[in-house]
């Protein structure tokens, strides 16, 4: 099996996400891709099984630890190495999360998330994930209340007001990961500090194989747009920086378009890993 191997939300191959890469996975098993994606030991791993029409393609993605819903930062590197292939220009994504639609050229791609969702975070949650990582209630910002957001995967989001207790987090990565499968959340724990109007920073709790936080997050970054949306925290449409991966030392940078209405845009860079 071919893998390619991108970095995602960066420039520099040694920042952002990495992603494993299969462009032909058609007929291959799920155990396989499984396997395939333990093996790469990145995050996600992303398979396109299908070429259903003329720039449209069937992706699934895998984790080293199950199969994924989503994942936004594989998602903009495939899409800019089918970029490098096709050209530049529009492309369909059949996912098992519903259609995605993206915009790849010169090294960057954006996609459009499906609708998002935003629900409420049951008290105990809220602090089952404050205890996880050793903060409290008062550590939270008050203007940004914890929600479960969606745009693909469900990401619960807190987000921790000020900035010393944000990067003095720590955590359990084995107690992380029963957190995750008892609640049946595919994806991220995803903790957030407003930096300043409209610039952010997060941190995505996702113990995989050898990683406990993920260097860049693009279902996460979707969900937060879809989160400061449904609580007005933004005037639409709107612009928003999401840094992420200092904490593990591959810091990338993500754009978040939030428009008034529908999915939101997740854009950025993507880059091979030599």
């Amino acid at each position: 099996m071919d893998v390619l191997r991108y970095a995602a939300f960066t420039t520099d191959p040694a920042g952002g996400n990495p992603a494993g890469i299969v462009l032909d996975a058609a007929d291959v098993p799920a155990a396989r891709m499984l396997a395939a994606a333990a093996e790469v030991g990145y995050a996600e791993t992303a398979f396109v099984v299908a070429t259903t029409g003329e720039r449209r393609f069937a992706l699934r993605y895998f984790s080293p630890h199950a199969e994924v819903p989503f994942c936004g930062h594989a998602t903009v590197a495939t899409a800019v190495v089918l970029a490098g292939r096709h050209g530049p220009g529009a492309f369909t994504f059949d996912t098992p999360v519903g259609t995605v639609e993206l915009q790849a050229s010169g090294g960057r791609a954006s996609f459009t998330s499906v609708e998002p969702r935003v629900t409420a975070l049951p008290e105990e949650d809220v602090d089952e994930l404050l205890d996880l990582v050793g903060l409290g209630r008062d550590d939270l910002d008050a203007s940004h209340p914890p929600r479960l957001a969606s745009a693909g995967n469900p990401h619960p989001v807190v987000v921790v007001r000020e900035a010393d207790r944000f990067d003095g987090f720590t955590f359990d990565p084995q107690r992380a990961r029963r957190v995750l499968d008892a609640h049946g959340w595919p994806a991220t724990l995803t903790f957030v500090h407003r930096r300043e109007p409209l610039v952010y920073e997060a941190r995505n709790v996702f113990p995989v194989g050898s990683i406990t936080e993920d260097p860049a997050t693009g279902s996460a970054a979707a969900a937060f747009g879809g989160y400061l949306r449904a609580l007005g925290l933004v005037e639409v449409p709107a612009r928003v920086t999401v840094h992420q991966g200092r904490h593990v030392g591959r810091p990338g940078v993500l754009l978040v378009d939030v428009p008034a209405e529908g999915g939101i845009v997740v854009t950025g860079a993507a880059v091979p890993i030599t």
